[in-house]
Order: structure tokens, then sequence, then C-alpha cells
């Protein structure tokens, strides 16, 4: 069959204004096991420019495809884009099977196959398994709705899932699908080529607000030496320089990530890795970090989300800020950067309560922040809290976790966003983070200081501009249930765990092939 794998671009600010680009490792996930069963794959990444849609469509049909993929890992804010290349694929070719994968969707099946046509199937949590058994459904013309994991429509047009797939629990055993990708177009940190991979998914942790960790529904990690084996590959036979982990927790196992720390070092390649964790991983592996940074790793991203217990309580983030300055430390006393998110908006914060936050982070001293808004999901139960707030944002391109999207009753839009900004300016351009800029004794530490400062300046500058001029906030808007729908934290697992797939009970409606569709071999 002939697959194609569409990466649609993104608006998200970040993606728009760094001159890096980082492959798509979920679309390179699916497209592995696709290869391997057979099929002819192709990725058309149109984060490159960014590609106009209409040659985006162009491009995705020029061989006649049997499927469309489409995948986006902001998938959110990148869903308005996805359904307009869906819906201007099924207005060229209309036989084309179209297929729709990410968190999101995953999620808002119903809504979605409710509202348009464009999307044929829905591939809910992880799709590697999943694809290729519905591609392989159809391709023998047997009942769609017989594949675990998706939605699809019956012949009443009724949108109906069914039941959960199971999760993969060998991660090593789907490959990912590097030779879809020209690896000298893909870069990060300044220049340097660079890939996406995971060592792990999910995470045990219940922070309430978490968008991924129902999506995952279990903590699982790669073999150790096999993930380090694949980075000493890409590096040997791509010339990769650097890793960004996608994990929400790669180091929830010391004993698993001891394991491949040691595996790398072995390996000998002079890799760098960046990624998150948590704070409280840190400081666990105080007696290890050496092995972190000879392992190659350069900076840790750390998920506080806040410097206020209460909040941190409120939204179950189960560490504390004692630990999170006690990780800060630890990693500048090993050569190892940190970068701090910082989010706003979880409670009805005022001016009072943001200078002390802002104070806070400068007790924290890191070497690099990450200011947010916080942006509900609504499968969290966060969203269930969160509820009855005012919508201020109603386009879903800026969902982006960069763009304030609920009403706050003690700060207008524009005294949230200037006190944001100057918090952001003031923290990175404090003496201690402009002489680290200059004065780092790492050169590679160095390079990313000044990197990510003059890509945070670009950043700064554009948000500014969309905050005044491009950007449109409403007044009185819809609470958030109206605006995406009722809670859905009672469904936050997307899949199953351990338990064996059995057939569904479904509607005999839905047991049918797609009529009328015939699928080149």
């Amino acid at each position: 069959m002939k697959i194609v794998l569409i990466n649609p671009p993104h608006t998200a600010i970040g993606s728009r204004v760094p001159d890096d680009h980082l492959p798509p490792l979920g679309l390179l996930a699916i497209g592995g096991p696709l290869l391997d069963a057979g099929h002819l794959v192709r990725l058309v990444d149109a984060e490159f420019g960014p590609m106009p849609l209409a040659s985006v469509v162009s491009e995705a049909l020029k061989d006649c495809p049997d499927f469309v993929l489409i995948g986006h890992s902001g998938s959110t804010s990148a869903h308005p884009t996805a359904l307009l290349i869906a819906g201007m694929i099924k207005a060229r070719a209309p036989a084309t099977i179209i297929l729709y994968g990410g968190v999101f969707p995953t999620y808002h099946w119903r809504d979605i196959l409710a509202s348009t046509d464009a999307f044929d199937f829905i591939v809910r949590g992880e799709g590697e398994a999943t694809v290729v058994a519905l591609v392989e459904a159809l391709e023998m013309r047997q009942p769609p709705a017989s594949v675990a994991g998706i939605a699809c429509r019956d012949d009443l047009n009724r949108p109906f899932a069914t039941q959960a797939a199971t999760t993969i629990a060998d991660l090593d055993a789907y490959r990912v699908g590097w030779e879809l990708i020209d690896h000298r177009r893909y870069s990060y940190w300044g220049g340097k080529r660079a890939v996406v991979m995971q060592f792990s998914r999910g995470c045990p942790h219940l922070c309430n607000y978490c968008g991924q960790r129902g999506f995952w529904t279990r903590w699982r990690h790669r073999d150790p030496v096999k993930f380090a084996k694949e980075i000493a590959w890409l590096h040997r036979e791509h010339d990769v320089e650097l890793i960004n982990l996608a994990d929400e927790n790669p180091t929830v196992s010391k004993k698993a990530w001891r394991a491949f720390l040691e595996a790398l070092i072995a390996e000998n390649v002079p890799v760098l890795i960046v990624g998150s964790t948590r704070a409280d991983d840190i400081v666990r592996d105080a007696d290890m970090l050496h092995l972190y940074r000879r392992a190659g790793v350069i900076r840790w991203l750390l998920g506080m989300e806040n410097t206020d217990e209460q909040t941190l309580q409120l939204i179950r983030k189960g560490g504390s800020t004692s630990s999170d300055r006690e990780a800060i430390r630890l990693l500048r006393t090993h050569g190892i950067l940190s970068m701090a998110t910082w989010v706003a908006g979880f409670e009805d914060e005022g001016l009072r309560d943001l200078w002390r936050g802002f104070r806070q982070l400068l007790a924290y001293d890191p070497d690099q922040i990450q200011a947010l808004y916080v942006t509900p999901h609504r499968w969290t139960p966060f969203f269930r809290i969160a509820r009855e707030r005012k919508v201020i944002q109603r386009d879903a391109r800026l969902w982006d976790y960069k763009h304030q999207v609920l009403h706050m009753t003690r700060l207008k839009p524009w005294m949230l966003f200037f006190s944001v900004k100057l918090i952001e300016l003031a923290v990175q351009s404090r003496p201690k983070a402009l002489a680290r800029i200059l004065f780092l004794p790492d050169p590679e530490q160095r390079h990313s200081m000044r990197w990510y400062t003059q890509m945070g300046r670009r950043v700064w500058f554009r948000e500014v501009w969309g905050f005044l001029v491009t950007d449109r906030r409403v007044k009185g808007g819809p609470t958030l249930a109206e605006f995406w729908g009722a809670p859905q934290d009672t469904e936050e697992e997307s899949m199953a765990f351990g338990r064996p797939v059995t057939k569904p009970d479904l509607p005999a409606a839905v047991n049918r092939g797609l009529p009328g569709r015939r699928l080149a071999g």
C-alpha cells in the first residue's frame, strides 16, 4: 500500500521563530512498523518553509496514495491546520483514506467525527500496532471496527469507538523509521544535527493538569543498552550530534536510567542530550549526576510549574520548592544547565502573587526560564476544577501554552501578559545569567546559553507584537466546559494496560469495510 505521513505546519511561535527544525518522532514511530509490514511509506514534513497548505496537499497526493496519515506533537493547537489539510485532500482525492492520530484526536474523536467527514479513522493512543492492524484490515477488506484502538463511523454516520488498544509492553518491538528523513535537514541547539527520541513513555506521577499522563497510560522504558546503541548508530551513520528526549520523565527508574547512562558512556560517542525530568529525581540521583554529564546530558528542563506551595498542592505536583532549588544547584555543580518552567494562571493571581513568584525564581537561580500559561485539557482532572472559568481565546491554534486562554478576575490580559514578559526579561537579564552567557568555561554551555538567549529574544518580541497587533481575545466568552465540552477525566487513560484484547460487541453497521473503495497493492 502507498502511505503518506503528513506533519502539518505548526502555527506556534516556538515552531516559526527558530531556524532549527526537529524531525516528527511520532510519525517516524508509525512509519517504521508500516515499512516493516511491506508498505511504501513517504513523509511530507510541512514544517520547512513552512509549506503552503496547497503545496502540502499536492506533495502528498503526487503518487496517488491509498492512505494519508496526519499527526502532530502539538495536537491541540495543530488541529485546525490538520483539519484544513484533510478537507483539501478529500476535495481533490475523495477516495483517499485519511487517518488522524495524536493526543487531541484521541480524546476529541466524537466531536471531530461528528463535525467533519474529512477524517475516515482516528487512531487513539499509541499507534504503532493499531495503524498496521487497521491498514491490514482495510487492505484485506475485513471489518475495520474489529481493530482495537480506533474511532470511525457506522453506516448511519454515527461516531463510534472500538475498545481501547493495549499499551505496548516492549517498546523495542517497534522501530523508528529513520530512513524516512534526510538527517541533514534537521537541527537543534543552534545548528547541531539533531533528532527526537524516547527512552520511556508515560509518567507515574499524578499532576492533575498533565495532558500526557493518561495518553500513555503507564510508564515503561526501552532496553537501556539497545537505546544507547541506537544513539551511537545515529551518530556514526548520520552524524547526529544532539538527542532531544521527548520523555515526560525518563529518570523514573534510577536503575534503568543508570544502566542507560553507563551504556552510552561505553559507546564513547560525542552526543549531547537535552530533555526534561522532575527535580525530585535530580535530588535522588545526586550520587550519580557525574554519569549524567559524562553521558552527554547538557540541559534538563525541570517542570516546576509554580513557585507557590499551595498552587503545587492544587495541581498535585508532588514536588516542593526546596527540592526545586536543590535540583538546580546540583545540576550546576555537575556542569548541567537548568531550565525552569513557570506557569501563570493556575489560580486567580494578582500582581502581588506574580511579584512573589518573580522573587522566588530569582532565588532558584535557574540558567534559563520558560514562562507558560495554564492550558487545560478536557481529559485531565484539572479541567474539571477550572471548567467554570471563562475562555478569552477562541482560536485553538493559540492553545499552545504561550498564550493566555483563561480569564482572570484580578488581572486584565494586558496586565498578566506584560507582567510575565517583564519577569522573563528580568530573570534572563540578571547579572548572573549574563555572566554565564559570557564566561561559562564549558564552550558547549556558552553556546547553549547564547543560542537560547538569541532565540528567546526573537520569540519575546514576536509575542509582544502578536499580543498588541494580531492576537484577538474575547470578552464575556464561554466557560471552559461550554467551549470544549464536558470533562473527560473519567476517560483519561486512553489504552488498556496488561489486559488481553477481546473482540468488542459492535453494532452490525460498523462491521463492514469501506464500500466502493478499491485499494491498490
